[in-house]
């Protein structure tokens, strides 16, 4: 099992270069970034230097683009903007929307396993290909790839980013799918003067939640918070308690 095969997929890295707009000079730094430990077997020849160094890269990219932005903000907001965009839902939806699980070169047990559609995988991969282009390119070129994929996240005002179990829903689904949760109003039980409302939310057709409220406003919040516990089960990362 040569480290010098290409990826499973037969797509040359070159795709991968057009689709994130950049053209590595140092095609070994592109390569390494693309390796998952469990297909170095312990040789050493795997990403995890890269993806400690993008992670460190994106963190900083993202806390300049939000403070220039978003000037009037104060710390606490602006440190829960930036855990919301560089934790690993949200950086394995960026390495989805480049294609990047076809590109990475996986050990047999992850190969079989899903492993190009992991959370973990994905999002450790892709802070891997922003440390390559820093070393690649220097500190601008990653900031602008970052600026450019980030930008219409970044335009999310921090004080409203996190109002509430619904606002993340949207955040997360848009994020991981390109679409918006749907709600249904299912029941509304009671007396004018004391109604109980129920609702339903689906995620790409799928019940992820109900709940029940004294108002459809309360209800629809409650179910936003189930459908996130089950987004976080099922993708087996944390979402910040929103109940």
């Amino acid at each position: 099992r040569g480290m010098d095969r290409e990826p499973m997929s037969g797509r040359g890295h070159a795709d991968l270069e057009r689709r994130i707009g950049y053209r590595f000079d140092d095609q070994g730094l592109l390569k390494t970034a693309l390796v998952h430990r469990s297909r170095s077997a312990g040789a050493g020849v795997d990403n995890e230097r890269l993806e400690f160094l993008g992670d460190a890269v994106v963190g900083l990219v993202i806390a300049d683009l939000l403070q220039r932005r978003w000037p009037g903000a104060d710390e606490g907001q602006l440190s829960r903007r930036r855990a919301a965009l560089v934790n690993a839902v949200s950086l394995a939806a960026h390495a989805r929307r480049i294609d990047l699980g076809v590109e990475l070169a996986l050990g047999r047990g992850e190969e079989k396993t899903g492993g190009r559609q992991k959370d973990s995988i994905l999002a450790g991969a892709y802070e891997a290909l922003l440390g390559a282009v820093y070393l690649d390119g220097g500190f601008s070129a990653a900031y602008l790839l970052i600026e450019q994929a980030f930008a219409g996240e970044i335009e999310v005002s921090p004080e409203d980013a996190h109002g509430g179990a619904k606002t993340q829903l949207q955040e997360l689904t848009q994020g991981l799918f390109q679409e918006t949760p749907a709600y249904e109003l299912v029941a509304a039980d009671g007396p004018d003067h004391a109604k109980e409302y129920e609702v339903e939310v689906r995620v790409q057709g799928r019940l992820m939640g109900s709940g029940r409220g004294r108002s459809k406003k309360s209800a629809e919040q409650k179910a936003a918070a189930q459908a996130l516990l089950a987004l976080a089960e099922a993708s087996g990362e944390g979402v910040e308690d929103a109940s």
